[in-house]
């Protein structure tokens, strides 16, 4: 009987708030012009990867510091894929605060930037793309221009590291072979580590790197390529925690805390042909 006489008091309560709201209704009708209708939506996405505004605008900051490591290149963030069936060309993507929501424009090569907007950084707003967790990852993208072609140059990739761990892209599940574990994870400073296992992802799979500057020249030992898989004896279990799960044959490490090759090295690519 007491949960009946509750169930029976809050249904009258029910019908009471309905009719007040509909009589309130009425006398708008009569007392002054209906208001227009609001939509209320919920993302769909309920497992978003999102970034931390605040991050990024902090690895922002870092870069403009430090630009005499690239100093002729722009920073742009960029999205790449991390499951196979993830389409990287229908991506919406928005700053959304408390009470601030905005845009951010992504380019055909699937980079952006993000403006600076003082209310975004109050409310510690986030940078939510439409997918979900674990679908895509982040990286920078910083490239000196007029290189010669399958080049990169290491000082730009030595600062794309540094602003990538101060704007928090990289993943936090677990990678292979134990990739990114222990002290300075979050910061800078771990890229100044000599042999920091930092993934970069080339445009093409790849056959080898090299590193020229001047008259030296080194290829990168098999183990620097295919995100360590070498040294993985259970690569097939711990592949879909690494965050370059379907790029894996993209992936290579670099001696970025090894001052021994100038920030002018040239990273050479030679791709597998037929990839």
């Amino acid at each position: 009987m007491p949960g009946c006489l509750a169930s029976t008091a809050m249904h009258i309560a029910l019908v009471a708030v309905c009719a007040a709201m509909c009589a309130g209704a009425t006398a708008q009708d009569k007392n002054g012009p209906t208001l227009a209708p609001v939509t209320i939506s919920a993302k769909a996405n309920r497992d978003p990867v999102e970034k931390s505004y605040r991050k990024m605008i902090r690895g922002m900051d870092l870069f403009e510091r430090e630009h005499s490591l690239a100093p002729a290149a722009s920073l742009r963030f960029k999205l790449l894929p991390r499951r196979r069936e993830t389409d990287m060309n229908t991506i919406d993507m928005e700053v959304i605060g408390s009470t601030i929501d905005f845009p951010v424009t992504i380019a055909a090569d699937h980079t952006f930037t993000i403006p600076r907007d003082q209310k975004a950084l109050d409310e510690n707003a986030q940078v939510i793309p439409n997918r979900k967790a674990q679908s895509m990852t982040w990286r920078t993208e910083i490239r000196t221009p007029g290189l010669p072609p399958n080049t990169r140059r290491l000082g730009d990739l030595r600062l794309e590291c540094r602003v990538g761990m101060e704007a928090g892209l990289v993943s936090r599940s677990r990678s292979i072979a134990g990739l990114l574990v222990g002290a300075a994870l979050d910061t800078p400073a771990y890229c100044d580590r000599k042999a920091p296992l930092y993934l970069f992802f080339s445009d093409k799979p790849l056959f080898s790197v090299a590193l020229v500057a001047g008259t030296r020249r080194e290829i990168l030992s098999i183990d620097k390529l295919y995100a360590a898989a070498s040294d993985d004896p259970k690569l097939s279990e711990d592949l879909p925690d690494c965050d370059c799960e379907v790029l894996v044959d993209r992936t290579y490490f670099l001696p970025l805390g090894d001052r021994s090759w100038p920030d002018d090295t040239l990273v050479e690519f030679e791709y597998m042909e037929g990839e």
